[in-house]
């Protein structure tokens, strides 16, 4: 997949694993969005926050996800960092995980439910 807008230096990426991006910017979010809009491949956005207890205790599983899950990438999103896209997406308790396909959420994980999570991203895989 080419992604021609995005440019993939200027987001985090985790030590653990590629398909896993920190996005800190709404311009990066902008273009990342854009450049994924019309992507087959599922992307998991974890709305997250520094503060929150249960989005600690998911933070090793979505690294965990992100090493097994290779063909769906990972975005992890600040809500303290980004309110708009928070508000964008109606995210309203952390941790939430909406995942989307071509630009759309298909489906949506409130809480730290490990299980859940890896069922919406066995569901939606390619």
């Amino acid at each position: 997949m080419v992604f021609n807008s995005f440019n993939f230096a200027s987001a985090t990426k985790s030590s653990h694993s590629s398909n896993l991006l920190a996005i800190h910017s709404a311009p990066r979010w902008k273009a990342y969005s854009n450049a994924t809009k019309d992507a087959d491949k599922p992307i998991v956005i974890n709305f997250t926050a520094t503060w929150c207890g249960p989005c600690k205790l998911m933070e090793p599983v979505l690294h965990d996800f992100a090493a097994k899950y290779t063909d769906v990438d990972f975005i992890k999103i600040d809500v303290d960092e980004l309110v708009g896209v928070s508000e964008e997406f109606q995210v309203q308790a952390m941790p939430t995980f909406l995942l989307l396909k071509k630009g759309k959420v298909v489906e949506k994980v409130a809480g730290a439910k490990k299980e859940e999570l890896q069922k919406m991203i066995e569901k939606h895989r390619m």
